[in-house]
C-alpha cells in the first residue's frame, strides 16, 4: 500500500460524456454494464459510508484526518499498539455493528444476475459478503480477525475486545468520535497505562488481520485480483479515490490492456484521466436505482 506512482501517463480509450446530472447517472452506468457483461468491480471506503463507517478522504481526495497507523510503528512500538488497541475498543463498534448498505445489495444483486464475475474490495468489513456477494476477494483482509505476526494463529477479535476491557477497566466507558476502520478520535489520555495482550500461544504480536500503511497487500490476492481483471471485460470503480497504490494498480493495469473503466465515486480519484464515464454522485442511490431499472 505504500508505493506510489506520481504521474499517470495512460488515458481512457472510450471518451464517453462525463456526467453529474442526477437523472441520467444511473442510464448511462446501466448501459455501461450491460455492454460489459462480466465486469471485475473494485470498491472502496465510499460504499460503506451509508452503513456508519467513515472514510479516510474527502471530495478533493486528501486526508480528512492523521492518517492512519503506520505497519513499522504498530509492530515496533508497545506505544503505538496502546494507543491503537485502546482506541479500538471504541471505534470498531462501528464495523462490528454494522449492516450492508444500499451498495452492498446492489452489488451482490448485479452478481447473482450475471453482471459481475468478481469483486474485488479495498475495504475490511465484510459487508459485501454479509450483502450476498459470493465473488470476493478481501484485497485488505478483513477487521473482525486477529493474527499473531509469530506464529500466524487466528482470533476472532470480538473475543480479544472481551478480554481487552477486562483488562482495562473503564475505557469502554469513555466517548470519542468513531473513525475509519474502527479507529477513534480518542485523544489527550495516558496511554500506557492500557494493558496490551499477546498471543497466549508464542508470545507474538497481535494484529488485525489487515494490510496497514506502509506493509503490502498479500502477493496471492494481487494475483488472484489481477487474474480477475485479466478474465474481465471491464473494470467498475466504486465509492473509491484510488489515491493508494494497492487500488489504482488495477485501474492503470486495465488501462494498459485497452479496457474500458467506469467509475461512481463522489469527488476525485487518482485515476480520473483513465476513465471512459465517470459519474459523480451518491454511490448507493445510483445503485439502486440501475438495479430497479435492468
Amino acid at each position: 500500500m505504500h508505493s506510489t506512482l506520481e504521474t499517470n501517463s495512460l488515458s481512457a480509450p472510450w471518451p464517453d460524456a462525463l456526467t453529474s446530472n442526477s437523472q441520467t447517472n444511473s442510464q448511462a452506468l446501466g448501459e455501461f454494464i450491460q455492454r460489459h457483461p462480466g465486469l471485475m468491480v473494485l470498491t472502496g471506503a465510499g460504499v460503506s459510508t451509508d452503513c456508519g463507517i467513515p472514510d479516510y478522504r474527502d471530495a478533493r481526495g486528501e486526508w480528512k484526518r492523521s492518517p492512519p497507523v503506520q505497519h513499522h510503528a504498530f509492530m515496533n512500538s508497545l506505544a503505538t499498539r496502546q494507543r491503537y488497541w485502546a482506541r479500538s475498543l471504541l471505534g470498531f463498534r462501528a464495523i462490528e455493528n454494522a449492516r450492508p448498505g444500499p451498495s452492498h445489495r446492489a452489488l451482490a444483486r448485479l452478481e447473482a444476475q450475471g453482471h459481475i464475475a468478481t469483486l474485488v474490495t479495498q475495504n475490511v468489513d465484510g459487508l459485501h459478503q454479509h450483502a450476498g456477494s459470493r465473488r470476493v476477494i478481501d484485497l485488505h483482509g478483513r477487521a473482525e480477525i486477529v493474527r499473531c505476526m509469530g506464529c500466524g494463529a487466528r482470533r476472532m477479535r470480538y473475543h480479544l475486545h472481551d478480554e481487552l476491557a477486562a483488562h482495562n477497566p473503564g475505557w469502554t466507558s469513555l466517548e470519542a468520535p468513531v473513525g475509519p476502520d474502527g479507529d477513534a478520535d480518542l485523544e489527550g489520555l495516558d496511554f500506557s497505562t492500557f494493558k496490551v495482550l499477546d498471543c497466549t500461544r508464542c508470545g507474538g504480536v497481535l494484529k488485525p488481520d489487515v494490510v496497514f500503511f506502509g506493509d503490502s497487500v498479500p502477493p496471492e490476492r494481487v494475483d488472484a485480483s489481477l487474474l480477475a481483471l485479466e478474465k474481465a471485460s471491464a473494470l467498475l470503480v466504486v465509492g473509491s479515490s484510488l489515491m493508494v497504490y494497492s487500488g489504482y494498480r488495477f485501474a492503470r493495469r486495465a488501462a494498459l490492456a485497452g479496457k474500458p473503466i467506469a467509475c461512481l465515486n463522489l469527488g476525485r480519484t487518482r485515476a480520473d484521466d483513465l476513465y471512459s464515464l465517470k459519474i459523480e454522485a451518491p454511490v448507493g442511490e445510483v445503485l439502486e436505482t440501475l438495479v430497479r431499472g435492468l
